[in-house]
Parts: C-alpha cells; structure tokens; sequence
C-alpha cells in the first residue's frame, strides 16, 4: 500500500482509524503531516490534546492569548 502522504510503497505501512475513515502511511512523521491539526495562531503542528475554544485549536496558553482567547491556565 503506498503513503496517503509522500506515496512510498512500504511493506510494513501504517493503518491510521479516524472516525470512519482509514488512512495508509509509511511512518509517523507522514500521519502526523496529514492528521494532526495546525495552531491557529502560529501555525505549529499540534502533537497532543491543544487547547479548544470556540474560536479555534492552539499549541498552548501564550498562542491562545495571542488570539484574544482567555481563561486557559498554564501550570508550572
């Protein structure tokens, strides 16, 4: 099967389930280009759960504030 992403025929591929849809990769790095949602402030792939409002997806707090967004936290 070849990569929805860079189109390599790999013996071993990688099945990603979403929802009802099933996607075909070679490796991580080609599904996390294809799956993984942008931060809508600095554009960043976002590798884990982000932060959702109603006006978007972003990496972290600072990026989410940057857009005007209040009331996440950081903790440290």
């Amino acid at each position: 099967m070849n990569c929805e992403v860079c189109g390599n025929d790999y013996h071993r591929p990688l099945t990603v389930s979403l929802g009802d849809q099933r996607h075909v990769f070679d490796c991580f790095e080609c599904a996390v280009e294809k799956l993984a949602p942008r931060c809508d402030s600095c554009s960043t792939r976002i590798i884990g759960h982000g932060l959702e409002s109603s006006s978007g997806i972003f990496c972290c707090v600072h990026c989410a504030e940057a857009a005007g967004v209040t009331g996440f936290v950081d903790h440290v």
